[in-house]
């Protein structure tokens, strides 16, 4: 097995736990490697690290799986982390609908595994895990027996590892449009084209969130997606509900949504887009008493985190004129690259420039089946705030 050793003057990110190794931080090797191979990592003076997989065409030279130097990486490694993954989900109570595996934060950098009830989604997004992907389905059809495998790998980050976009199922195929049970309602997903895995598991603590706010009232959402938080807007009581989304097809299944649990009187969707019709109806002087704003990530590089902050600076300036005094305002940013509190000052500047006082009422993150490794800050992605619009 080849052996990496950091420079002298680097790798205390790597020391204090963050999996990822820059090809700027390797110094001296031991060996040849191949792309996907799992190398052993180790400091300068010679002290062990960790082992990992190696891609020399990637910027993230070496994702470490493991600091046990005796820990062999084969495929009863994989069942193992898995196994370990749903009973830590078990443990803090999600068993029908979770994301099973979250990359670094349960030790398998890279690594997507998405639990619809008896289906399962998976994302393999770097070469060393890709490798791994029959020991992966192998592992989850003894812990489970699923009913389905799909993978969901159409997503572009794999071309900087030197891997194709692909989809497809891992099983006997499947008919991949499924429902599933969110906080006693139901919810059609589409695992094979719809966004990411096919469904936003890890706003599911936060839809929750909303149930003192609604009751009786007149509630937007701008970026509904399939009407997720609409519809729980309509559970939790709301008297009239509008979602706005860019999507045709997304906005198709709102309103399925919203006939498979009886609230088409309550919520109604439009397909337009939302920043346009956000600012035309302040000028119109329209209100809500409720405003719930949860859009796409704004950029995915931190060229554009400039361009990001303005973006969600203006939607939330449109979401708190749109609110009506005493009423409140739900935002939520799934960009990584803005941290919480560059997040929680955009809102501030908005409020500012709005000419409102805010009061907070809730502040979050992603669900717990999400967790979060304070040494890893991508762990952490999604802010979820609510506040009174004074």
């Amino acid at each position: 097995m080849a052996k990496f050793f950091l420079r002298k003057k680097v790798g205390d990110r790597v020391v204090n736990g963050h999996p990822w190794i820059f090809g700027n931080e390797l110094g001296d090797t031991e060996g040849e490697a191949n792309a996907g191979d799992i190398v052993e990592v180790y400091s300068y003076n010679g002290s062990f690290i960790g082992k990992g997989y190696y891609n020399p065409a990637s910027q993230i030279r070496i994702r470490l799986l493991s600091r046990d130097k005796n820990e062999v990486v084969d495929d009863t490694f994989f069942y193992n982390r898995i196994k370990e993954a749903w009973e830590y989900r078990q443990q803090i109570g999600y068993v029908e609908n979770c994301r099973l595996v979250f990359g670094e934060a349960d030790q398998l950098p890279a690594l997507i595994i998405d639990k619809f009830n008896d289906y399962f989604v998976i994302q393999t997004l770097a070469l060393g895990i890709d490798t791994w992907k029959d020991a992966i389905v192998a592992a989850l059809q003894k812990i489970f027996s699923p009913k389905g495998i799909y993978e969901r790998n159409d997503v572009p980050v794999r071309e900087l590892e030197g891997l194709q976009q692909q989809k497809g199922f891992l099983s006997t195929p499947f008919d991949t449009n499924i429902i599933l049970n969110e906080n006693g309602l139901k919810f059609h997903v589409d695992i094979e084209n719809g966004q990411k895995t096919g469904y936003f598991l890890d706003q599911q603590d936060n839809r929750r969130a909303i149930q003192h706010i609604v009751k009786g009232a007149d509630v937007l959402e701008g970026f509904c997606y399939t009407g997720t938080f609409s519809l729980h807007a309509a559970h939790y009581g709301a008297k009239k509900v509008l979602g706005l989304d860019i999507s045709e097809t997304a906005v198709a299944t709102a309103r399925r949504n919203a006939v498979l649990n009886g609230y088409q009187d309550i919520c109604s969707f439009e397909a337009v887009n939302a920043f346009d019709v956000l600012k035309q109806w302040v000028k119109e002087g329209k209100r809500y008493d409720v405003v719930m704003l949860d859009p796409p990530a704004f950029t995915k590089s931190r060229e554009n985190i400039q361009k990001a902050i303005t973006g969600y600076k203006e939607i939330n300036l449109r979401g708190m004129k749109l609110t009506k005094p005493g009423g409140f305002l739900v935002t939520a940013s799934c960009t990584n690259l803005v941290p919480p509190d560059l997040f929680l000052k955009t809102i501030d500047m908005a409020a500012k420039d709005a000419r409102r006082k805010l009061r907070q009422v809730t502040w979050q993150t992603q669900a717990s089946d999400h967790p979060i490794l304070w040494h890893v800050p991508t762990t952490q992605y999604l802010k979820f705030l609510i506040v009174q619009v004074m």
